[in-house]
């Protein structure tokens, strides 16, 4: 299960410049396009919103209920769910709805020659890290396994500016995140059916080591999951087929919750299949984004060119720094700040394979994740470790489950944009994490006791939660705000400083996008926006 080379796409076009308003023709670009040219439109937006995952969709909702129309600008496609719905790929059926069209031809070891499509993961690779992005309506909250974690004060202080206050972030504002995602934990009437055995193992043996256990929070209608136990549903939840997104529905995405009551208000407008290449500053200090519309392989058939006063980039870390690093080098946006595309981190992610000798860790597995261990005492040190389900796919041995841990780490490296391609780059220190791969190391073998453990990271060290490139305090203010330039914000991972305090980042993310948007509509919406 491992990252591999990334496919490139060299594209032949040139760049949509900021000329006059109006419709023109172009040649056209992408893969056999069948068609010579393709139409460039243009049109003005008083807030555009660049990616639809927890910080574009924090963003979209809080503007429209503050009288705001918004137009989110999504590359990926919509992915609808219902009971026994067949809307993702599943891991028996890694078929072409699983990679993005940009992405690696192999995925997690396995050679995938399916045709381009606009799938739910982008993997970008380099010798010494690689990463994991998603695409889609809602964004990584259609395939993330839902931990919905809030972290620890002293952990989140030692990590996180002392001004980002949080006091206020834990009344107020995380809290407001769990009520939207309807965040509450398994219930032992689940937990205890035979497809959760290797949940209850992974607490028996964690709390024999001594570590703690917690049962996690997740978006879930957990009622989905027993009704499956009940025969009332194809199974998806209790066979482990989350990774992916669930099929069966119940989960809380951001589709379905902040952008569905956002399109509600009749001032949010998502746009599908439409990949943002650029942005920059023209005249009058409007921002311009060029955007090629595609159709489901990837295929450009269209080319828009919108230009707007406020400008919100949550395509997450490595897209949003991309795009900033894009227009830093090229001078279509002046005196970005230096430190633009520097501070990104891994959030210190590891992903093993627990192979049950000594435990019956079940098979199939129910998911996508009920307990974790969350070993917070020390800021410096802190790390959570999460059993999750493991699909029976990809020739994974029935008798093992997956472990995922994240901690605290300083190593920073930085994002950079392929001059061919047009992708994100990774620079990544060789070793770097080294620190928390090891705190994470002993705590896994410490549960698997005998039993084989193998750190996936080892063949290929890769991250499922890429975080900076933009960081709060360097580039931005703690409200999103890029320094010296009016009008546009970052509201997505790119935001945060490479760690989001021993957590998986959804929450955070979330949280920070709910704290940016109540000043954001405070100060902003009347004289910016």
């Amino acid at each position: 299960m491992s990252l591999t080379t990334r496919r490139t796409f060299l594209k032949g076009a040139a760049a949509v410049g900021a000329g006059v308003a109006g419709t023109q023709f172009i040649p056209g670009v992408g893969p056999a396009t069948g068609a010579p040219r393709v139409r460039t439109d243009r049109s003005e937006q008083r807030a555009i919103v660049i990616g639809s995952g927890f910080g574009g969709g924090v963003a979209a909702l809080r503007l429209a209920q503050a009288g705001v129309n918004v137009l989110v600008l999504e590359r990926g496609k919509r992915w609808p769910t219902g009971p026994n719905a067949h809307t993702f790929p599943t891991g028996q059926n890694m078929d072409r709805r699983t990679l993005w069209h940009k992405s690696a031809p192999n995925l997690f070891g396995r050679p995938f020659g399916q045709d381009p499509y606009v799938g739910l993961f982008e993997t970008i690779v380099s010798p010494t890290m690689s990463a994991v992005c998603a695409a889609g309506v809602g964004g990584g909250s259609l395939v993330y396994l839902g931990m919905t974690l809030q972290p620890k004060r002293s952990v989140f202080n030692a990590w996180f500016p002392d001004a980002l206050d949080y006091s206020m972030m834990d009344r107020v504002h995380y809290p407001r995140v769990a009520r939207m995602l309807k965040a509450n934990v398994a219930p032992d009437a689940l937990i205890n059916s035979h497809a959760y055995r290797g949940a209850r193992e992974f607490a028996k043996r964690a709390r024999r080591a001594g570590m703690p256990v917690e049962k996690l929070r997740a978006p879930i209608d957990w009622n989905y999951a027993i009704a499956e136990n009940q025969g009332k549903m194809r199974r998806s939840y209790t066979v482990g087929d989350t990774l992916f997104g669930v099929n069966n529905g119940g989960k809380h995405s951001i589709d379905v919750t902040y952008l569905r009551q956002a399109e509600a208000t009749g001032r949010v407008t998502v746009a599908t299949q439409h990949e943002v290449t650029s942005i920059a500053r023209g005249r009058g200090g409007k921002w311009i984004v060029n955007v090629n519309r595609t159709d489901k392989t990837g295929r450009v058939v269209g080319r828009k060119v919108y230009t707007t006063k406020a400008l919100i980039l949550a395509a997450g870390s490595l897209n949003t720094s991309k795009l900033l690093v894009k227009a830093k080098r090229t001078g279509a946006i002046s005196n970005l700040p230096d430190g633009v595309g520097h501070g990104w981190g891994t959030n210190g992610d590891r992903t093993f394979s627990w192979t049950g000798i000594t435990a019956d860790l079940g098979a199939p597995q129910g998911g996508p994740v009920v307990y974790g261990s969350e070993n917070w005492s020390n800021p410096r040190t802190a790390y959570t470790l999460v059993q999750a389900a493991a699909p029976k796919f990809m020739g994974v041995d029935a008798r093992s489950t997956m472990l995922f841990g994240y901690g605290v780490s300083g190593t920073r490296g930085s994002i950079g944009v392929d001059p061919l391609s047009g992708n994100p780059t990774i620079a990544w220190p060789l070793g770097g994490d080294a620190g928390v791969s090891g705190r994470l190391n002993n705590a896994a073998h410490r549960i698997g006791g005998i039993d084989p453990v193998t750190d996936l990271n080892l063949v290929t060290p890769f991250t499922w939660h890429p975080l900076g490139g933009a960081n709060m305090g360097v580039v931005c203010d703690l409200e999103g705000r890029v320094k010296g330039q009016k009008g546009l914000y970052v509201l997505d991972g790119a935001l945060l400083p490479g760690t989001s305090a021993a957590c998986n980042p959804s929450m955070t993310i979330a949280a920070v996008a709910e704290r940016a948007m109540d000043r954001i509509v405070a100060r902003d919406v009347g004289s910016i926006i």
